[in-house]
């Protein structure tokens, strides 16, 4: 059967993203456990402007698309936050900043964890409170209901990148690594056609993808900027990128069920060049080589995303 995982709703105008100009936000005031510290700390969600208070699980708020790397978690009994997304200012509105940094966990006083933590937004949800470091893709369920075959996406960006050579891989339960070649910041928009199986598998299709790295310092902003999205197999034509591929095995994103499990997404293979989607994922990210690696202060940000037609 066609999957119709959310009751987002993903359209504020036909064929558009709503929440996309990212001038409204929600705060999360929560305080941390005394064995971490105790203090009050402060999380930003797209959505309609407000609040959502205490340490409780964060759904979308007013048919928002867009969820992000901070978090909720509760491991043991004990809270903790991540914040590596933020608003920031850009152009007599406000945007979306996306920050890597290294979070640093405090028991009594002595740090016992250091992670590597990169700043993303994307469409779907993130499952909170997180109760564990293990399979971080699995703790969101990515996309939105989409039927539309744009062709091009289109936003407003700005990037900084310290120029390392190299990046530095810290999980929090091992020492840390360094990985050579340069940490980039990203964008993924993804056309899927999905479907669900009697045992509750999720079943995939890619119909359209654009994908583009950022490694270089932008020095200001880039208004409007048009990336076609290409449609079908697109393994032989000459701008294909291995980082374009099909998101398989251990690199498969995850999504609800209809029965509210989170499971991969199977990507099967690529599409007809003609077919409709069902689902689309749009991902920005301030790091792109994996979970817990990247360069500490990398900043990508967004603004005044759209679909072109």
């Amino acid at each position: 059967m066609i999957l119709s995982l959310f009751t987002l709703n993903a359209h504020s105008q036909e064929g558009q993203l709503s929440y996309s100009n990212f001038d409204t936000w929600i705060t999360r005031s929560i305080k941390e456990s005394v064995l971490v510290g105790g203090n009050t700390r402060t999380l930003y969600e797209v959505g309609p402007q407000g609040t959502f208070d205490g340490a409780r699980a964060f759904t979308n708020q007013g048919g928002c698309p867009w969820a992000n790397s901070n978090v909720y978690a509760k491991v043991g009994g004990v809270v903790k936050t991540n914040v590596s997304v933020y608003p920031d200012a850009h152009a007599g509105g406000k945007c979306v900043k996306l920050y890597t940094h290294v979070s640093k966990c405090k028991a009594i006083g002595v740090i016992n964890i250091s992670v590597m933590a990169a700043g993303s937004l994307f469409t779907g949800t993130l499952i909170e409170p997180i109760t564990s470091s293990s399979n971080p893709m699995s703790k969101i369920s990515v996309g939105v209901p989409f039927t539309k075959r744009p062709k091009a996406i289109r936003f407003d960006y700005k990037y900084y990148n310290n120029g390392s050579p190299n990046r530095i891989r810290e999980t929090g339960f091992s020492k840390t690594k360094v990985i050579p070649g340069k940490d980039m910041g990203g964008c993924l928009c993804m056309l899927q056609k999905r479907w669900e199986d009697a045992d509750g598998n999720i079943h995939a299709l890619r119909i359209g993808t654009m994908r583009v790295l950022f490694d270089k310092n932008t020095g200001g902003w880039i208004e409007g900027k048009e990336f076609p999205i290409h449609y079908g197999d697109i393994t032989r034509e000459s701008y294909y990128r291995s980082y374009m591929g099909l998101y398989t095995g251990e690199n498969a994103f995850y999504a609800k069920n209809s029965k509210g499990v989170n499971v991969p997404i199977i990507e099967e293979g690529w599409g007809d060049a003609s077919d409709a989607p069902t689902h689309v994922t749009v991902k920005f990210d301030s790091s792109t080589g994996g979970t817990y690696t990247g360069t500490e202060g990398n900043t990508l940000w967004i603004d005044n995303v759209k679909f072109v037609y």
